[in-house]
């Protein structure tokens, strides 16, 4: 049997609560890890830092960093060679001018 419209708009209403909910507690989850890494503190355009993000996410999916940028077209989203500044590792905040 199928469902009526108002019951498919009530699920796909609680679903989006529960979305807005979950996507709430990861936001607040990653800004305090952010926060006691101290990214509060620097100064980086948007784009820059989602690009290092991206790469991150990448390189924790099992994929080489720097391989794709944020639409997945292979490009950096900001070109600069500041985001390589913040790379992983243990010398990520030594050679900010490289």
């Amino acid at each position: 049997m199928k469902k009526p419209s108002s019951k498919i708009r009530e699920e796909i209403a609680k679903l989006q609560e529960q979305l807005k909910h979950a996507e709430t507690r990861e936001a607040e989850r990653i800004g305090r890890i952010a926060l006691r890494a101290g990214l509060g503190e620097i100064e980086i355009e948007e784009s820059e830092l989602q690009a290092v993000f991206d790469e991150l996410a990448k390189r924790f999916r099992g994929g080489k960093p720097g391989t794709s940028g944020r639409n997945g077209t292979g490009e950096s989203a900001t070109g600069s060679g500041r985001s390589q500044a913040l790379s992983f590792g243990a010398t990520s905040g030594s050679d900010r001018e490289a």
